[in-house]
């Protein structure tokens, strides 16, 4: 790929994010009922390509049963609120209410409270009796010592979360996660992330991961690539990962699943991350409008409580409508933020592809006008495209 010069000494790629990639249609339409966009992981099957933030906004022990009726899996943050606290929900109250100025340090002595390996247990047999798949996670420093509760509570998949996570961790100081023997030796699926290269995803799914999370600061209430200066915009991020699961699966026939975690507001988004090679789709933020929501249209990250270096923020949003009208409908805005999988079903029809993984070879165009084009008056009257 052409790189650019950014200066003597210093070249670059250039990279695109959502909004600067159109799908193009083919020469073929389909019906979108004969569509099929359910999704394959390990052994579980999901009428829905989503896996639900783990995010204590978002995902709740409730939230991920409805989620996992709905097709989708909710994925429970094993180290928030809801294993710190008995009853998290005057935390939530709190968190939703308080000042700008004022939450991240309110939030990170919330967040003092130590985890509880009973409710860790707890909250997943919770989820588990309801009769849906489990799906929880951690970060690298605690999987170790909460692996036992893992099992015990029988979690049915393990997501090792954070904000890059990489099969090659050194230190001076502690003994990192071997991710790769603690992958082969642990009697679970792991999904591992995130990342953002070619390279990194490559190397993690080369862990025995049977899935990789690809983002790094995309989401609406990450502040990563301020406070770090690092990140890849999405859709070149995908694509990447993408190619390095060919790779992978040219060099062992293993077939490594490619996740998009976070960016994604629209349906518009998510049909794009799979036409860019995902295999499904981490969305929070979009979830967090729903009715249902544990953070009461709040949001935020697993970062944004850190002790000594938050990378994120609470954000909040506007109620829109129940989990279900976000997910799959029936919309009663004409923005693409109600519907998101009727709108990826329509989408993949539009373009005549029946499967999700014919629709990741569907093509795309570099178009940053796509969003704007014949789009002034929507503009203007902040209506439609135009919000």
């Amino acid at each position: 790929m052409a790189e650019v010069e950014i200066g003597i000494g210093k070249t670059a790629r250039k990279a695109y994010g959502f909004d600067d990639i159109s799908i193009v249609p083919s020469r073929r339409t389909r019906d979108p009922e004969d569509v099929d966009i359910s999704w394959e992981i390990d052994a579980f099957r999901f009428d829905l390509p989503l896996m639900a933030s783990a995010m204590d906004g978002v995902t709740s022990p409730a939230t991920a049963i409805e989620i996992g009726r709905l097709g989708g899996v909710g994925v429970l943050n094993l180290e928030g609120l809801w294993t710190r606290y008995e009853d998290p929900e005057p935390y939530l109250e709190e968190i939703n209410r308080i000042d700008n100025e004022k939450v991240t340090a309110r939030m990170q002595e919330i967040y003092s409270e130590p985890i509880k390996t009973e409710l860790v247990i707890e909250r997943i047999r919770q989820i588990k009796k309801a009769g849906v798949v489990t799906a929880a996670s951690v970060t690298p420093q605690r999987t170790a010592s909460l692996s036992k509760a893992l099992l015990d509570a029988e979690l049915d998949l393990l997501v090792i979360q954070g904000t890059v996570v990489s099969a090659e961790h050194v230190s001076k100081n502690v003994e990192p996660l071997n991710l790769k023997r603690f992958i082969r030796e642990f009697d679970l699926p792991i999904i591992v992330g995130g990342c953002a290269s070619y390279h990194a995803a490559l190397h993690l799914m080369r862990t025995g991961a049977v899935g990789v999370l690809v983002g790094v600061g995309p989401g609406n209430a990450c502040t990563t690539r301020g406070v770090l200066g690092i990140g890849v915009p999405q859709a070149t991020a995908i694509s990447d990962a993408a190619g390095a699961r060919m790779r992978h699966l040219d060099e062992t026939g293993v077939y490594v699943h490619v996740i998009a975690d976070g960016g994604m507001s629209k349906g518009g988004d998510v049909a794009k991350a799979i036409a860019c090679g995902a295999d499904a789709v981490m969305i929070g933020s979009p979830l967090a409008a729903a009715h249902e929501s544990p953070g009461k249209g709040s949001h935020w990250g697993m970062a944004t409580f850190h002790p000594t270096l938050p990378r994120g923020t609470r954000v909040r949003n506007t109620p829109r409508g129940s989990l279900s009208e976000i997910l799959i409908g029936p919309a009663h805005e004409n923005d693409g933020r109600l519907n998101l999988f009727g709108a990826l079903k329509t989408s993949m029809a539009t373009c005549g592809y029946e499967t999700v993984k014919e629709f990741q070879k569907a093509e795309v165009m570099v178009a940053p006008s796509v969003q704007t084009e014949g789009k002034a008056q929507q503009k203007d009257q902040r209506v439609g495209m135009g919000h």
